[in-house]
This record gives structure tokens, sequence and C-alpha cells, in this order.
């Protein structure tokens, strides 16, 4: 069976990256037979700019795309119909604003090391889209930690420091440099890239011929 390692580069308020990772999971699961994937997260800040009493969601895509009302609504409804067909349950009429997500990256930083960085991206997944919660605040942020079973008081101690800074500035600027300006992307042994939140065919397709192209490589 050939082993894959998947690099997600995402945001937490990036309703894409959900499609994405919905899709990813499920081609996964057509594929067990094939192929087993090791995944880990990685930081990307969609809107850097925001404070984290947040933007207006409406005014932040007018201002970055010049989208109309017209255009948001249609937008968020096929969001909405897309990520609920993957069984992710998507309410953005539940969420009015976008925020700043740097913290909310450190705390993951840190649950990856303890191999928890999928359950509490799931997790900040579920308090913004499903819940309409804010992933800058701390106590949102501290009840995540606790809902999963990991260490408040660590986590408590993270978010009053600068804790992860630095890492998460390097894992973000590492993958600019590799040319990833949009999220998400899916890195696949560290040199192929899948982008956008695709039907999962498309990624059962991509997989699949990388697996078999990665196979050829190794001479197996």
């Amino acid at each position: 069976m050939q082993r894959l390692t998947i690099d997600i580069v995402s945001d937490v308020t990036c309703p894409w990256c959900i499609i994405g990772y919905q899709s990813l999971k499920l081609a996964l699961q057509q594929l067990e037979k094939e192929l087993a994937a090791t995944l880990s997260w990685h930081p990307f800040e969609i809107n850097p700019q925001v404070g984290k009493q947040g933007q207006i969601k409406r005014e932040n895509l007018q201002q970055k795309y010049g989208l109309s009302d017209e255009q948001i609504a249609q937008n968020f409804d096929n969001i909405t119909k897309r990520a609920n067909e993957l069984g992710f349950d998507m309410r953005l009429d539940k969420q009015s604003h976008t925020y700043n997500t740097f913290d909310a990256h450190r705390l993951l930083h840190w649950a990856k090391l303890q191999g928890q960085d999928t359950a509490l991206k799931m997790a900040l997944f579920t308090l913004y889209f499903t819940d309409g919660g804010n992933p800058s605040d701390h106590q949102a942020l501290l009840q995540q930690v606790d809902q999963l079973g990991l260490d408040v008081d660590a986590a408590k101690q993270i978010l009053a420091s600068d804790s992860y800074a630095e890492e998460v500035r390097a894992d973000i600027s590492h993958y600019q440099q590799l040319g990833i300006t949009s999220v998400p992307t899916f890195v696949i042994n560290g040199k192929y890239g899948i982008s956008g939140g695709q039907p999962v065919e498309s990624f059962v397709e991509g997989l699949r011929n990388l697996a078999l192209k990665e196979r050829g490589n190794s001479g197996k």
C-alpha cells in the first residue's frame, strides 16, 4: 500500500478549507484499500489585518473582491450547499463577522505537538461556521480545548504569552515561499499540490494518480 503525506495549508475562517477537507476525507475513505495518508495542518491567515473584534464579513468581501450583496448571497448559498452535502453543518447566516486567527493558529501548533491538531481544527471550524463563534476570543478557544480534554491551564498560558508565535510565522512564511497564496492547498509528499475545495471525485483521481506516480518513482 502506498503511503502519502498530506500537508494541509488552511485557515479556520475559510469556508472552502472545511469543504476541501471534507472532500479529502471522503476521498481517502474511498481509497483506503489503495493508499494510506498522514495528515498535517499548517497555518494561513486570510485576514491578518483584521483585529480581534473582527470585521463585518460583507464589508470584508466587498473590500477584497468587490462583490455585490447579491453576489455574496449567492456565494453563501453555494458554500452552504456544498458543505452540507459533504456532511458539515454550515450556517453562514449565524456568522456576521470575520476574525483574526493568529492565536487560534498558535493553539493549533500546540495541539499538533500532541497529535490533536485535526481534532482542534474541526472544533474551531464548528465554532466558527456552525455555532457562529469568535475564534479570536480566548474564552471560546479555551472552551474548545476543554471539550477535547486537553490541558486548559497550558492553553491559557499559551494565549497569555507569545508562545509558538515564531513557529507559526515561520510555517506561514515557508508555504508562502513555496508560492501558496490561497487556501486550502494540499501538498502531497512535499512536492505536489491540490488547491481549493475540490469535489470528492477530483481528490480520488488526483491522489490515485499521485500514488501511482510515487510508486513508480520508488521502483515498487
